[in-house]
């Protein structure tokens, strides 16, 4: 009696994505075995509890030997090993690089060395992060901060090019360098209701208007460093407020433009010298590296704060910073406009965005 059948023979590396997570946020192979099993794994494919320690230790074994992949990329799509389908390997590539926004919030800012390594037991306690995944994310930042520290070209692309991250992951990597590179500081009292998106936000409106990349960008480092040139340039602001009649016309021009729109006017007329001197001041002292560390603490200390004891709104900080800053471009002898807008550009932005619980 002869029988047909037929056979068909692949090598696609299967890969389960419920396991490969488990194995990234640093689980060990019983503790993950204990999640699928709760998960109802077993009765899904009638497996024993063998079979499934033996298929969630392959899988870690598999994941452990593409691991020196992750770290470059490229070589994913390149490599004969692992026969991995193209949409696969984006997928190994983004959760690989993805973080948790509570562990970056705590190492933001701060360099990227052995130093801050040894605090990530501490870390992972606060955050709740195993500390095998805070050794990873932690390497992650560290890794692709050393690949495009020194490259040319736009920071975003360059990320993306290197590690094949989506767009949205690039820019959130792009705001961690820029981060370690300035050294702002995150980490001050007042600066804790802030989450880490609304840092990456304001990184990138830095990176966008106050890098050397902001004018040219083909030059080095030209998404990293900000262009001292033109913090040198923002001295010339202290005119608003060294000279008592362009601060007494300023003050005018925005009162007349803020009067009956606005439950707040009598706070802002009274508040608008110091809140001037507060942000010009800000932007003068700006050529000095502690002062640039000091931009965030600074916005909430000077601008933000004084807004909040006065129970200004959301709407009333908009309103006043849009007419504040356009209300510069009637005073006649005021002649430093480009410089003025490239600097309030940015600061509206961030503040918009900083004003919140």
């Amino acid at each position: 009696m002869t029988m047909e059948l037929d056979v068909f023979v692949g090598n696609t590396t299967i890969m389960d994505e419920e396991v490969y997570q488990l194995w990234l946020d640093g689980y060990t192979v019983n503790d993950a075995v204990k999640v699928r099993m709760d998960g109802g794994v077993m009765e899904e494919c009638e497996a024993s509890a063998d079979v499934l320690l033996s298929d969630t230790m392959d899988q870690y074994r598999t994941f452990q030997m593409c691991e020196r992949l992750l770290h470059s990329p490229s070589k994913l799509g390149n490599q004969l090993l692992f026969q991995i389908p193209p949409h696969r390997q984006a997928m190994l590539i983004e959760r690989y690089y993805t973080f948790d926004d509570g562990f970056v919030r705590e190492v933001l800012g701060k360099k990227l060395s052995k130093g801050t390594k040894k605090d990530l037991d501490d870390i992972g306690a606060k955050t709740g992060v195993t500390l095998k995944s805070c050794r990873r994310q932690f390497d992650n930042f560290k890794r692709v901060f050393k690949v495009v520290e020194e490259l040319k070209g736009p920071l975003v692309e360059n990320i993306q090019h290197h590690f094949l991250l989506s767009d949205k992951l690039a820019r959130d990597y792009a705001a961690i360098v820029f981060f370690a590179n300035n050294r702002f500081e995150t980490g001050k009292r007042k600066l804790q209701y802030l989450t880490f998106q609304d840092f990456a936000f304001c990184a990138g409106q830095l990176i966008s208007n106050w890098t050397v990349g902001a004018v040219d960008n083909m030059v080095e480092d030209m998404d990293v460093d900000l262009d001292k040139e033109f913090l040198q340039d923002l001295k010339e602001l202290k005119v608003l407020i060294t000279d008592k009649d362009l601060l007494d016309q300023h003050k005018s021009l925005v009162s007349s433009a803020l009067r009956g729109k606005t439950n707040n006017f009598n706070e802002m007329e009274t508040n608008f010298k110091n809140l001037s001197r507060g942000l010009v001041n800000i932007a003068a002292k700006l050529t000095n590296a502690k002062d640039v560390r000091d931009f965030f603490i600074d916005l909430v200390e000077k601008f933000i704060e004084p807004c909040r004891s006065d129970r200004w709104s959301a709407a009333d900080v908009r309103l006043y910073l849009t007419h504040y800053n356009s209300s510069a471009h009637q005073l006649d002898t005021f002649k430093h406009q480009v410089v003025w807008n490239r600097y309030m550009d940015v600061v509206k932005s961030c503040i918009f965005k900083m004003y919140h619980d």
